[in-house]
């Protein structure tokens, strides 16, 4: 691992790297409807256009989320492996660093756990192995596996503390920017954090969908309250109605969002499902992919930039009409609902719904790995109208 690290830290320190500040959770199967554990995270980044690719490797291959302009599958921001090992990060802010040792290599490191780790444990040996000043981490990464097992690691050049999933007694851990065993009152991202528990505790037991259509695409803020959702729909499109999301788990910079809904046991690794919606959350729509396809659809991976960013896009300009500093953290809500149904938000929810739907019911078959790459291929185009279809 460190030998990759030397030989991209050039690429990195020219073209740096983006502001990473991520809202992310690891949930054991004791908290989920159906006892399989998930893996979440919104990207939060300027590096705003994403892709989604195959990478073959040995011993694993896997599936992970790019940037655009970074195809080779040596960086990556978040993932799944052939053996149904996953894993996302988060920044720590509060974690420590010290002056002249190596920073912001977690998307190196996440690469190569991908492509060494079968489980948990393994993770935890690789970062054991890799701990010293080139490591180049100040982070939280969380991972699953085909064992149903999930758990955090707050990881520093010279350090770290796991927290298994199963033991908290709600049997989850949400993460923002900053980590448990870091400074206290340090990092960032408390108010996405304080939401995201307050949406989970509401839930007797949580699901990826509810994930994929509610959370992942939340503008509320626990201490300023905006207008429910249900209410939206009586707006007037003739005026704008701005709401600040900074604070929000939907940010303007949230460049895409990702979840995976692992499994119980190893002989069922192939059926894994990795959840991606390119773009900002309430801009686009989430599809499912599988590492046994060796394949991600061309509307998440093709061109210069993946069409279902593109799209997503072209709707974010038209919810976020400043451009300029902070200012464009302000939403239009009217874009989303309005009186005169000109908005798109209803409509999407209920076109990802339906596409989870169908993809609970094409699992119950349990397809072949050949079926699995013509059905994600079938519901990415499907995605891919819906959007460029809202105008």
């Amino acid at each position: 691992m460190r030998k990759i690290a030397l030989l991209l830290l050039i690429f990195i320190t020219i073209s740096g790297f983006a502001r990473e500040e991520c809202t992310t959770a690891v949930i054991s199967g004791k908290a989920t409807v159906d006892g399989a554990p998930i893996l979440w995270k919104n990207r939060d980044t300027d590096h705003l256009y994403n892709k989604v690719i195959f990478v073959e490797e040995k011993p694993y291959s896997y599936i992970a989320i790019v940037n655009n302009n970074e195809v080779s599958g040596r960086i990556v921001w978040s993932g799944l492996n052939e053996k149904g090992f996953a894993i996302m990060n988060s920044a720590a802010y509060n974690l420590p660093l010290r002056s002249g040792e190596s920073k912001d290599l977690e998307g190196i490191i996440m690469a190569e756990a991908l492509r060494k780790c079968k489980t948990v444990n393994d993770f935890e040996n690789f970062i054991k192995a890799n701990l010293g000043e080139s490591l180049g981490a100040q982070a939280n990464f969380g991972v699953i596996d085909a064992n149903g097992n999930a758990a955090l690691f707050e990881v520093y050049n010279h350090g770290y503390k796991r927290f298994n999933a199963s033991d908290f007694k709600q049997g989850y851990i949400v993460n923002t920017n900053f980590s448990r065993s870091g400074e206290k009152g340090k990092g960032f991202g408390y108010v996405r954090f304080m939401q995201v528990e307050k949406m989970f505790k509401a839930r007797k037991k949580l699901s990826h969908s509810y994930i994929i259509v509610s959370v992942i695409r939340n503008i509320d803020n626990p201490l300023i309250p905006i207008i429910p959702m249900e209410k939206w729909r009586y707006l007037s499109n003739k005026k704008p109605y701005f709401v600040y999301t900074y604070d929000c788990v939907n940010r303007s910079y949230t460049a895409n969002a990702f979840v995976v809904h692992g499994v119980n046991s190893p002989d069922k690794a192939k059926y894994s499902t990795m959840w991606v919606a390119l773009g900002e959350p309430v801009t686009t729509i989430a599809v499912p992919l599988w590492v046994c396809t060796k394949s991600t659809p061309y509307e998440l991976r093709g061109g210069d930039k993946a069409p279902i960013a593109i799209e997503s896009m072209r709707l974010k300009d038209k919810l976020r009409p400043f451009k300029k500093g902070k200012m464009r953290e302000y939403l239009d809500l009217t874009k989303l609902d309005n009186r005169q149904n000109t908005g798109w938000i209803r409509r999407l929810r209920d076109k990802q719904a339906e596409i989870l739907t169908k993809t609970r019911l094409f699992l119950e078959k349990n397809p072949d790995c050949n079926e699995l790459k013509d059905f994600q291929e079938k519901m990415a185009k499907e995605a891919y109208k819906f959007l460029k279809n809202i105008k």
